[in-house]
């Protein structure tokens, strides 16, 4: 199972406190609907707020992105700026 991990607190809200887990995801959009089916509102959150970073690198929006099942994924607050 890939291995996820995050330093938002908006996620630790949403998982009970958890900053690491794992899951079992072929790709980012299966991760998210994954996460949606186990905290309802994170597969969201994680869409519309996060970056996803697979084995180090990082993506912004790439739902059909493959995460391998030893995959390391850091779920990264967007930064936003004007």
């Amino acid at each position: 199972m890939a291995r996820v991990q995050t330093i938002s607190t908006r996620v630790r809200d949403l998982t009970g406190g958890l900053a690491e887990f794992e899951v079992e995801a072929g790709s980012v959009r299966a991760l998210i609907r994954e996460l949606d089916e186990r905290w309802p509102g994170l597969g969201a959150v994680v869409e519309d707020d996060m970056a996803i970073a697979i084995d180090g690198e990082i993506f912004q929006d790439a739902f059909a992105e493959p995460i391998a099942h030893s995959s390391e994924v850091v779920l990264i607050p967007k930064i936003s700026g004007g």
